[in-house]
């Protein structure tokens, strides 16, 4: 399996960031310290983390051709990032987000405009060759093909020796009803804070043992809790628990919550334990929070 890759399917999209020393009010003209643009996106972010921590790995969404895709292809093959599963749409408008990132703070502030773009769908998968990857990853978003996908997946694991069976893990990260669905169908699932609040919990702890029961048998459920840390839980009933790694400086922490996840997997994907995952996971994280962008985390 070591030659075999990782595939994360989900959003890449032009982030326009903008940063400030203080959040600006509204009606108000002022200057920003400095902006870029940037590749965004979790699936997206969560390849270049994997890449840059040496992982060979792949992205798969879609793309509206121009300039804007250009630029994030561009980005991507930077990183040695496989884009031959990139669907394009024609007729169709490039997402962007536009960013507000408070240096004093940390914070960021996201605006997103995706108007008219189709997430890639369970016909789009079918041209994936599932030979190459030993684990593929979704950014919970159409749902619905999701499944599909995935049970493409599971049926082809069902082919396979243990040892050449693909791992499957979901992000489920927006309160969206329609992403729940997602919770059975991953052997490693990722849920955000946000979601974890919305169920009612207030700790990570809470979430994963609240949750568990909504996951399949055998998965490891995970959920960050920003500067608390993370927690997990998986088949043999205990929590996991990791602190959190905050930099001296909280400099930039867009896309900090994709670094935590490609930076489990890549540890789950190498062998080793899900204690020494979550730890990892948690100290990437916190070096991502510490400088601009992604360079530099490693």
């Amino acid at each position: 399996m070591e030659d075999k890759g990782i595939l994360c399917i989900g959003l890449v999209c032009l982030d326009i960031i903008s940063v400030v020393d203080k959040y600006p009010e509204e009606d108000s003209d002022r200057r920003c310290l400095s902006q870029r643009w940037q590749r965004g996106g979790n699936a997206s972010n969560s390849c270049t983390v994997l890449a840059l921590l040496g992982a060979r790995c792949s992205f798969m969404g879609s793309i509206a051709p121009g300039y804007l895709a250009d630029f994030t292809l561009e980005s991507l093959r930077t990183y040695d990032i496989d884009v031959s599963n990139v669907v394009t749409r024609n007729g169709c408008s490039f997402p962007v987000a536009v960013v507000i990132t408070n240096v004093t703070s940390g914070s960021r502030t996201i605006l997103n405009a995706n108007r008219n773009l189709p997430d890639v769908c369970e016909e789009d998968f079918h041209r994936v060759d599932l030979t190459q990857y030993k684990w593929i990853h979704w950014e919970g978003r159409n749902a619905d093909e999701q499944v599909k996908m995935i049970r493409r997946v599971e049926d082809y694991n069902r082919t396979c020796v243990p040892e050449e069976r693909i791992t499957i893990s979901v992000e489920i990260e927006k309160e969206r009803e329609i992403l729940y669905q997602l919770f059975p169908y991953g052997d490693v699932v990722f849920v955000s804070k946000d979601v974890a609040r919305h169920f009612g919990f207030n700790s990570a702890r809470e979430a994963v043992v609240g949750l568990y029961p909504r996951v399949k048998k055998g998965a490891y459920l995970i959920c960050p809790w920003a500067e608390q840390g993370a927690d997990a839980l998986g088949p043999d009933g205990n929590v996991i628990h990791s602190a959190a790694f905050p930099p001296e400086n909280i400099v930039d922490t867009l896309g900090a919550g994709d670094t935590f996840n490609a930076s489990v997997i890549y540890a789950l994907s190498e062998g080793q334990s899900m204690q020494e995952a979550l730890t990892f996971g948690c100290q990437i994280a916190g070096k991502k929070c510490g400088v601009q962008g992604y360079d530099g985390i490693v």
